[in-house]
């Protein structure tokens, strides 16, 4: 069994964890006081709230890319890919699940990595609330991967109606979900489809696009005031998007989404950006206490409510506030949770224990 012994593993280098690492790095892995390994699925970090970019083609995944590996020599940690598995606590130990090319032939094994603490900064996925068809029918802006799948898609679109001799056919482009990700990529749609003339496509412009923005709340960017949420409806609807407040959708098929009160939203392509919860696999590790959203709960030190040897941050960690509400899954909470993590990481690594709230 090949087990390597790091001090400190972080699983995830998304903004969160790609800071702790960073700033463990500078910390505590330049003066030798401990190793730093990072972990993670992808090879590169690209900024999650930049993928709806990604998906329309506004930048280019490769040249806008973190590269861990290039990253961690620069600053005083170590990388290594792979993908979270399985974790036992008596060994303090983490299984990485074995790797495998395009063509099925196994570029890692299976492995084994020892922990002294563990930082789970694992993210989330978007939650389709087990809607019927979203899976199969939609496409999700969840990673690099995910978000060039679907610009492949709108290109295809884009070339078929440029080709087309009927000048009076559109692209429909229905999205789930007037968050941050729903309204940004709505309006970054319309700024792609004025450059398209630039790269030959002269038949395309934005007359030729129709979105529509799915919102089952009384308004979008719900998280934001309300006065900022008004105006940004305004620019919308000046772009031309149809943005549906109150509407809430209730099944998707291959032709678009049904609506709860049966009405059907025809659409090309499809998007689903409604929602988020932690990955599942979570759930059937059996080890945390989690939320119906399974994010992992933890402590005012932002340690597993479980392990104390176990950290949480960015998107998959449940942090309760003194006023009740659950911090919210942004970037935003995830550096500020990183810098808690690091502090914490770096008092225990001196003391041995935490005697303040750092959260």
């Amino acid at each position: 069994m090949n087990i390597i012994t790091p001090k400190i593993v972080v699983i995830g280098g998304g903004a969160g964890g790609l800071e702790l690492v960073t700033q463990l790095g500078h910390k505590l892995g330049k003066k030798k006081q401990a190793d730093i390994l990072l972990i993670d699925k992808n090879r590169t970090h690209i900024w999650k709230p930049l993928l709806h970019e990604v998906a329309t083609g506004s930048i280019d995944s490769d040249l806008d890319g973190v590269v861990y590996s290039a990253h961690a020599a620069q600053h005083h940690y170590h990388f290594q890919l792979g993908e979270f598995d399985n974790i036992d606590q008596k060994t303090k130990t983490i299984t990485l699940a074995a790797l495998y090319d395009e063509s099925g032939h196994t570029i890692l094994p299976e492995r084994h990595v020892h922990y002294d603490h563990l930082v789970i900064a694992i993210g989330s996925i978007s939650n389709d609330f087990n809607t019927p068809g979203v899976k199969e029918n939609c496409y999700f802006l969840d990673s690099t991967q995910q978000a060039q799948r679907f610009q492949h898609s709108l290109l295809d679109g884009f070339t078929r109606l440029h080709q087309d001799d009927n000048q009076q056919q559109a692209l429909n482009i229905a999205i789930v979900g007037g968050g941050a990700t729903g309204v940004e990529l709505s309006a970054e749609l319309y700024h792609v489809s004025n450059l398209l003339k630039l790269y030959g496509l002269t038949n395309m412009s934005p007359k030729r696009l129709h979105i529509h923005l799915i919102e089952a709340g009384p308004r979008i960017l719900p998280a934001l005031p309300e006065r900022i949420a008004s105006s940004a409806k305004r620019e919308l609807l000046k772009l031309g998007v149809h943005v549906r407040e109150h509407t809430q959708v209730k099944e998707a098929t291959k032709y678009g989404f049904i609506t709860k009160d049966d009405e059907q939203i025809e659409a090309d392509i499809m998007v689903w950006a409604a929602g988020v919860k932690a990955p599942d696999f979570i759930k059937d590790l059996g080890v945390f206490e989690l939320t119906s959203n399974n994010q992992i709960r933890v402590n005012k030190f932002l340690q597993s409510t479980v392990d104390d040897r176990i950290f949480v941050l960015g998107d998959c960690c449940a942090f309760t506030q003194t006023d009740g509400k659950q911090v919210p899954p942004r970037a935003q909470s995830a550096h500020q949770m990183a810098k808690c993590v690091e502090k914490n990481l770096c008092t225990r690594q001196k003391t041995k224990k935490l005697t303040k709230d750092k959260a």
